[in-house]
């Protein structure tokens, strides 16, 4: 699935300006997870940062393998964020789209692995297709 059909899943102008802000907005986790992402730097895959996807703006998204990775800090482990983030993940699941969870901790003090287990999920996924 290498074209950009769907690239958006008919997201909305108010998405698209959330994801501009996300963008300006960064963590330091997600820019160092951008750094060694940008530019096809993993392995050739694109993965776009902040991009809108439904009525959700994804951490980072790979279309060629529709996946999303997303760099999580501490809200995430609050219940009613982590109620939000699973059906958020189930809404993208029913679109075909796999989502993969990293906290700030793991992509800031372990990039290697965090990198290694996105390769190893991309290559899979893309197997699958």
């Amino acid at each position: 699935m290498n074209n950009n059909n769907n690239l958006h899943l008919e997201s909305k102008g108010e998405i698209f300006s959330n994801a501009k802000e996300l963008r300006r907005k960064m963590t330091e986790a997600e820019e160092m997870l951008w750094s060694a992402l940008r530019n096809k730097r993993l392995n050739g895959f694109k993965f776009r940062r902040q991009h809108p996807i439904n009525k959700f703006v994804a951490d980072f998204y790979c279309h060629e393998a529709r996946l999303i990775v997303e760099v999580d800090g501490e809200v995430h482990d609050e219940k009613d964020q982590k109620e939000h983030d699973e059906l958020r993940t189930y809404v993208l699941k029913e679109f075909d789209i796999t989502v993969i969870r990293f906290s700030n901790q793991e992509v800031l003090k372990s990039l290697d692995m965090v990198l290694n287990l996105i390769n190893l999920k991309v290559q899979q996924l893309i197997s699958l297709q």
